[in-house]
């Protein structure tokens, strides 16, 4: 079951039980409430945690660095649903705006995975939130002083309900919402668990400004401009990644 707004913290004379709870909090939360095999486990950290030398903070860490995420959510999904589904796991909200998001993708395909994940659990908000041993949950599933009522909503449309596994949807589910900077309904789960469907974000059409080498013509350097449809994003993201440009901004144009 997701954390949702449950807190789990670990302290000095946590019993092994409560240990252990810690560890399947961090796991259901970070990883969007998957079915963890006992080979994908990371025993090591986990022992490290409840002998005391590793933080919840640090745990989780190693989990959103794991084999098991990177596959699921850096590998298998379009780069707004990566990092839509990392703010929602390691910040318990949903992205605020384009800006926000846009930064997001920029840390990933320039500095790549590990800084990307890196930049959440070393944030300001994070230690706010959570410091070094709460579990993430999803703060933004309340509506909060001087939060807009927008970020609520998004927020509901990323959580799909007990049942609802993250890794089953490989499309981003607010990239209309937040590139438009647009109202969306607050969802609400069905009894099996899922809201109704969004547009799929592949069938729409982005704008890549990029600053860095042309791939025609690799000693110029100059700012260009990329159109492409939605479900090419990720091999263009990563042609561009490979010339050693940067991408300045990713916003909707269609």
């Amino acid at each position: 079951m997701p954390v949702v707004d449950a807190r789990f913290e670990l302290w000095e004379t946590s019993s092994a039980d409560e240990k252990a709870a810690v560890i399947r909090a961090v796991y259901n939360q970070v990883l969007g409430n998957p079915y963890v095999m006992e080979s994908e486990r990371l025993v090591n950290a986990e022992s490290q945690l409840c002998n005391g030398t590793l933080s919840v903070r640090e745990f989780v860490r190693a989990v959103a660095k794991s084999d098991f995420y990177r596959a699921r959510y850096f590998e298998s999904c379009a780069p707004y649903r990566f990092v839509e589904l990392n703010f929602k796991h390691l910040l318990g909200r949903a992205p605020d705006d384009q800006a926000e998001l846009s930064a997001h993708i920029q840390t990933a395909v320039n500095q790549g995975y590990d800084a990307e994940i890196d930049s959440y659990i070393d944030s300001q908000e994070y230690s706010d939130k959570f410091g070094e041993n709460i579990v993430p949950y999803y703060t933004g599933a309340k509506t909060e002083i001087g939060k807009k009522q927008v970020n609520y909503n998004r927020t509901q449309s990323l959580f799909k309900g007990y049942a609802e596994i993250d890794s089953a949807n490989k499309a981003s589910l607010l990239v209309s919402s937040v590139a438009g900077n647009s109202a969306v309904s607050a969802a609400r789960s069905t009894a099996s668990g899922r809201i109704a469907a969004y547009k799929d974000a592949t069938e729409k059409t982005f704008k890549i400004v990029v600053s860095g080498s042309k791939f025609d013509s690799p000693r110029r350097v100059s700012t260009t401009e990329y159109t492409v449809p939605g479900n090419r994003m990720t091999p263009q993201i990563q042609r561009i990644n490979r010339t050693g440009a940067k991408i300045v901004s990713i916003t909707e144009v269609a």
